[in-house]
């Protein structure tokens, strides 16, 4: 492995009990946690004292559709308060940890995200994030008047155009357009005022935005997704990629192609970082971890595990054998990464749909357990291997995974000089390594 110059980048995704999907019925688990600020509170300056680039908090514009006797025994999905809410909140109480958020480009309108966006960055001194999703699921295109979703390239095309806009309207003005000069009686230079008037296939927008520039030129754009649009979409305009691979032998082409077509297009490779999740269960030995695993696996019900299944693969499995291989799949109409993700495993491993239901239920994403050192090993690996920029940490269970992986995980990485001991500046793109962006009115050349 070869030692890498720049530190790792560490966020944090919290779903409001865990991402295990039996993580409400932990014994320690806020089981009202989707709701409760004072819960998100406590984690949140956890991850700041830890120095954490970034907490991230997901949405859904639905409650999860499914069968019920599945569904009524999930936290997943199903009632949480709105993300830029308690984002918002959560900027009062914090000084240096970035904020993120999931906004729809589906079912908001451009205007709306940007001016949400940049007031937010506003509030918290150049903390925000927009992590841009597309959404996917029908049941939240019946609550926008829609029968069912866009397809999947008319959603791209929407989210790009939706982008373009977004970025446009935070350029509305100049960084010192605004003089508020009492003096003279001159607020703002009406030569530094741009009205974007964008009249596209899909939207209509004059502009020009009613917020200032923001601190950080504009909010850091995060994009998660691993499909070709995906991956195109990423290249072209995100600061920061999630990915959800499984193992190394994907995550590394995937990272070297997301850097090569970011420089195609005249992007330095540095400005885009590719953050895979991973659900880190940590003990103070390997065998306090398995314990820990095994007792948490001990309260996932197999129903609701078949049912995550189901939900990954598009594909009922209610009537397959439980307890036999996964049999060969018809391909689904809106088959995804997640889709080849899974069936390539259950392939691989030779796994019965039980075992399958089984490694869905404690993660969608890459899991590994075992000491404070096996775990900052796996990390440091991925990391050196060049598979990665850092790691978005998505806690199996709060606040005690996290806590742990706080207590034991990350003094290991500082001491083997991977990560921060403190943060190096005051907004979200400078604690990543990110320029800050010039605005396209600009005449001067960005610098590094």
């Amino acid at each position: 492995m070869a030692p890498r110059s720049e530190k790792l980048r560490l966020g944090v995704f919290f779903h409001p009990t865990g991402h295990h999907t039996a993580a409400w019925r932990h014994p320690d688990a806020q089981a009202d946690a989707g709701i409760n600020f004072q819960h998100y509170k406590a984690i949140t300056q956890t991850a700041e004292r830890a120095k954490f680039d970034m907490v991230f908090l997901a949405d859904n514009l639905s409650v999860r559709e499914g069968a019920m006797d599945a569904l009524c025994r999930s936290a997943v999905y199903i009632a949480n308060i709105e993300p830029m809410v308690m984002i918002s909140a959560l900027a009062a109480v914090t000084t240096h940890i970035g904020l993120v958020s999931t906004a729809s480009t589906s079912f908001h309108e451009p205007y709306h995200l940007a001016r949400k966006f940049a007031s937010l960055d506003h509030l918290s001194n150049g903390r925000a994030g927009w992590n841009i999703v597309t959404s996917s699921q029908d049941a939240e295109a019946r609550n926008f008047g829609r029968d069912s979703h866009f397809g999947h390239k008319e959603r791209y095309d929407r989210a790009a155009e939706f982008t373009r806009v977004v970025l446009g309207l935070w350029d509305s003005w100049d960084d010192d357009a605004f003089l508020r000069d009492k003096t003279s009686g001159l607020f703002f230079d009406p030569d530094k005022l741009h009205t974007l008037d964008h009249r596209g296939e899909h939207f209509s927008v004059k502009g020009p935005l009613n917020v200032p520039r923001s601190p950080q030129g504009r909010p850091v754009l995060i994009q998660a997704g691993i499909s070709d649009d995906a991956r195109a979409f990423a290249s072209e305009v995100a600061d920061v990629v999630f990915t959800n691979h499984l193992n190394l032998e994907m995550a590394k082409p995937y990272y070297d192609q997301v850097k090569a077509r970011a420089a195609d297009i005249g992007r330095r490779p540095d400005d885009i970082k590719v953050m895979p999740g991973l659900i880190p269960l940590v003990g103070r030995t390997s065998e306090e971890a398995e314990e820990k695993f095994q007792a948490l696996n001990e309260l996932i019900d197999p129903v609701v595990a078949r049912e995550f299944l189901s939900l990954l693969l598009k594909t009922n499995l209610v009537n397959v054998p439980f307890d036999e291989p996964l049999p060969e799949l018809e391909l689904p109409p809106k088959a995804s990464w997640q889709f080849y993700n899974w069936v390539d495993l259950a392939r691989r491993e030779n796994l019965t749909v039980r075992q399958l239901a089984m490694r869905a239920a404690v993660g969608r994403v890459n899991t590994i357990r075992g000491s404070a050192r096996d775990i900052a090993d796996y990390i440091q690996f991925w990391f050196e291997e060049g598979a990665c920029d850092g790691f978005n940490i998505m806690p199996p269970y709060l606040p005690g995974a996290f806590d742990d992986f706080v207590e034991l995980v990350v003094p290991e990485l500082q001491r083997r000089g991977l990560f921060r001991m403190d943060y190096e500046g005051s907004t979200l793109r400078e604690n990543l390594g990110l320029r800050r962006p010039q605005s396209r009115y600009s005449t001067k050349e960005l610098t590094t």
